[in-house]
């Protein structure tokens, strides 16, 4: 080990802990505005209020959580290479209020008719906190994500990492259950009227709660180390990102092609799929998200320890490939009519997406160099999210129903999962590896210290 690498200031158990709550935190408020606006309920009463008029409301909400999506790459262009620069904790906590206080603002927003209305104005106020959300967003995961993995111990990395996707989860179940709280407690000429609001106002304490926890945090010890040893860019370091990391970017952007569509399709697509598709309940069809979610958190740890021992690669190969050999058989299960059946599905492609959830916290990081990890994982994360992940609600549901071919979504994933395989098996194994070690060496894209 270097000199440099030697002067890593050390850490104990208890500021590890507090470092991974915190940045789980963030992925927990960003996800639990995807988990309103995806809800049925609120899905429709948000396509009703701000664009009333012929069409389909859900689609008109699931294309207004896609539009958040085309400035997500610019978010991550911009805060990646600022936290390189500036630190991780200083633009977390700028990334973190920007996303609860949109999704907050958006439940105070006046609607398009009715009382206190304000027409054409309504419309267009949603779609600009819906592009500042992006904008955020596109900042928070690579960030939050370097974070943990920058604070873990190297033996237990994947294990602190997989807490990341634990906020994912939690955050979407709390969505879910907020929005069920409500639509039960009310009617639905209440919902539609004022109740829609008050899912979107709990996004406001989430932010304060991590605001709070991240401000009370230092540095990672690994930008510390930067720092002491004189090696922290001067400048967002956008173009030493791009020419330097340009091979193992394009690796991430394969990955989370298959980890975002498979991500956006069970946490977003199928809650509208159930009910406009299979003709499920509302109600009954938060249900079911909400309980295979719960399996899903109960296995994500276990499957994050694992990969520190076993490694991340064995994990992401065994989801590939269960996507491209399942997902067909699993849609058809969805399809046959049986609450039963349906369940069985969904909980299929809702555990192989766990293999991929338990260990990205772990494997993306650790790809790239202290020196422009933010940058290069927020980058590449974001142009797959957006162009991939955040279209992905949109395009399955319109190719239904123009087709009338339910099977989509299967083709979807089936389709993602064969293009995922060849990254996966071309990045190097990092599970071992000290995060102060791993260098991309000039050609290549090969990092030094770790192992195929």
């Amino acid at each position: 080990m270097s000199d440099a690498a030697a002067e890593k200031p050390e850490v104990d158990q208890r500021t590890v802990r507090r470092a991974v709550i915190a940045s789980a935190m963030g992925n927990a408020t960003e996800w639990y505005d995807y988990g309103v606006f995806t809800s049925g309920a609120i899905a429709t009463s948000i396509g009703t209020v701000f664009f009333p008029g012929e069409g389909n409301a859900v689609l008109k909400s699931l294309a207004l959580v896609a539009v958040g999506f085309v400035v997500r790459p610019f978010g991550g262009a911009f805060f990646g290479p600022l936290g390189d620069k500036l630190g991780r904790q200083k633009v977390l906590a700028i990334t973190i209020l920007l996303m609860s206080g949109c999704t907050f603002l958006v439940g105070c927003l006046p609607t398009y008719a009715g009382p206190y209305s304000i027409g054409i104005a309504a419309p267009v106020a949603v779609l600009l906190l819906r592009l500042i959300q992006g904008f955020s967003t596109g900042g928070e995961y690579g960030g939050a994500a370097t974070f943990i993995a920058e604070y873990a111990p190297t033996k237990r990395r994947g294990f602190f990492g997989s807490f990341l996707e634990m906020g994912t989860l939690a955050g979407y179940v709390l969505g879910n259950v907020v929005v069920l709280a409500v639509t039960l407690s009310l009617s639905h000429e209440q919902v539609e009227a004022w109740g829609w609001r008050i899912p979107f106002f709990v996004a406001l304490p989430l932010g304060l709660i991590g605001l709070y926890l991240r401000s009370k945090l230092e540095d990672t010890p690994e930008f510390r180390r930067l720092e002491a040893t004189g090696k922290k860019p001067e400048k967002a370091p956008l173009r030493e990102t791009l020419t330097r990391n340009w091979r193992m970017i394009l690796n991430l952007i394969g990955i989370v092609l298959l980890l975002n569509i498979a991500d956006y399709m069970l946490l977003t697509t199928m809650p509208t799929y159930f009910t406009d598709t299979l003709k499920i309940n509302d109600n009954t069809s938060t249900l079911i998200i909400i309980g295979v979610e719960l399996v899903q958190m109960a296995i994500i740890l276990p499957l994050g320890a694992l990969s520190d021992r076993i490694g991340r690669k064995p994990l992401l190969l065994t989801a590939a490939i269960g996507f491209a050999v399942l997902s067909w058989p699993s849609i058809k299960l969805m399809q046959s009519g049986s609450i039963l059946w349906l369940v069985v599905g969904f909980l299929i492609v809702a555990v192989l997406l766990v293999f991929m959830l338990a260990v990205i916290g772990s494997t993306f990081p650790a790809m790239f160099p202290t020196r422009v990890r933010y940058g290069s994982f927020a980058i590449g994360y974001n142009v797959s999210t957006s162009i991939f992940g955040g279209t992905c609600g949109v395009i399955v549901t319109a190719l239904i129903k123009s087709t009338g071919n339910a099977d989509w979504p299967a083709y979807y994933l089936i389709i993602a999962a064969l293009i995922a395989i060849v990254p996966i098996l071309k990045i190097p194994e990092t599970s071992q590896v000290p995060i102060e070690q791993i260098d991309t060496a000039d050609t290549g894209g090969s990092l030094v210290g770790a192992k195929r």
